[in-house]
């Protein structure tokens, strides 16, 4: 195997199938960044065997050529220092060479730097997809999609399941829900109309693969094609390949939890009222809970507060665009409202609570595609 690549496109190939080596695997090829070398360019492969990514650097895009074949052939690099090296060499362009026992040169201006390599053979394969059931979202979109659930996954693997984000695709909408069991979001879109005779349930993606997913799509218009399996998703965007295993078991009905009628109603500022509960939190930090107090006054302020027995006492009061309904009392964790508040890319949200210690529901004015459902602290 003998190639010349331009540096800047390996470096960022590089990078993003980075994403899915793990240093702490138990199978020590794995640690390992597949290199494959063919006439119509260069692909990369990294994977932890729960997710595995494939990059293609195109021998050309464009007027543009990114790389020079002299040779196809292919080698397993150690990832580590693989990346670590093609960050640092000197030149536009990098000359990589592989010899016998898979010993790998790279060349680049006054630098050579030889690397021991694997026998790709011992690579495991990308799993082999039927595309029965496949449809596109777009990149942009794809990616507020995830930032607006994934954030809420659970992070203790006491359920595995809670780990990952559910998806649900009927009559045309896809539904992506993720809950830790203290909250809940929720994310609504219609997908082209495509999609509208394929369906399917109880999809759970792991919110780890999601991330790194979204790490490595582009703020563009283009297109995703998502193909989904029993027990595997794939994700298709432009040069790269993202497979994901999904999650075994059911994912809680969680329908029900979504009330349908509130007591009381706010429609607040998002900005104002996440900057209010910020600094109302700043002497809760301390504490266990991270506790924020949440009371109406009249009929047009609220008032947030907390208190630390250490520190001291914060009170903030806040006017809010409208009240409706039964006076309230709640106490709610305060940076769990403030993540829900982050992913809310609206001036004005409604929030709809159903009493005290009944879970309350944000979400924009106008719009209920996207949801946030909070429990709330029981404080005495």
């Amino acid at each position: 195997m003998k190639v010349k690549i331009q540096l800047n496109q390996l470096i960022e190939a590089v990078q993003d199938v980075m994403k899915a080596v793990s240093s702490r695997t138990t199978i020590p090829i794995l640690t390992g960044i597949k290199m494959e070398v063919t006439y119509d360019g260069v692909h990369l492969t990294g994977s932890d065997s729960d997710i595995s990514i494939e990059r293609l650097i195109p021998v050309e895009e464009g007027d543009l050529v990114h790389i020079e074949v002299k040779q196809e052939g292919s080698v397993v690099l150690p990832a580590r220092y693989f990346s670590e090296i093609v960050k640092k060499l000197p030149n536009e362009s990098v000359e990589i060479e592989v010899g016998e026992r898979f010993e790998t040169t790279l060349r680049s201006g006054a630098s050579e730097f030889s690397l021991l390599g694997l026998d790709p053979e011992e690579y495991p394969r990308l799993p082999q997809i039927e595309e029965n059931l496949v449809f596109e979202i777009q990149s942009d979109l794809l990616k507020t999609m995830i930032r607006q659930t994934v954030f809420a996954v659970s992070t203790s693997e006491t359920r595995p399941i809670l780990t990952g984000v559910n998806w649900t695709l009927s009559d045309g909408v896809l539904n992506c829900i993720a809950t830790d069991s203290h909250r809940l979001a929720q994310r609504k879109m219609p997908i082209d109309s495509q999609a509208e005779e394929l369906s399917f349930q109880n999809v759970v993606i792991p919110g780890k693969s999601l991330n790194e997913l979204s790490k490595i799509l582009d703020e563009s218009a283009e297109k995703v094609q998502i193909v989904v399996t029993n027990n595997q998703i794939l994700f298709k965007a432009k040069n790269i390949l993202l497979f994901s295993r999904l999650l075994d078991g059911n994912y809680p009905d969680t329908s029900k939890l979504i009330p349908s009628e509130s007591k009381t109603t706010f429609v607040l500022k998002t900005k104002e009222f996440l900057q209010a509960i910020d600094r109302a939190s700043l002497l809760a930090r301390e504490g266990r809970n991270n506790v924020v107090k949440l009371a109406t006054l009249d009929n047009q302020t609220i008032e947030l507060s907390s208190n630390s027995p250490e520190i001291g006492k914060v009170f903030e009061h806040m006017i809010a665009e409208e009240i409706e309904g039964e006076e309230l009392k709640i106490s709610f964790n305060a940076k769990y409202v403030m993540e829900a508040l982050k992913v809310m890319d609206y001036l004005e949200i409604s929030i709809l609570f159903t009493g005290a210690m009944r879970p309350f529901l944000i979400q924009p004015v106008s719009d209920d595609s996207i949801r946030q459902l909070i429990l709330p602290v029981r404080t005495y």
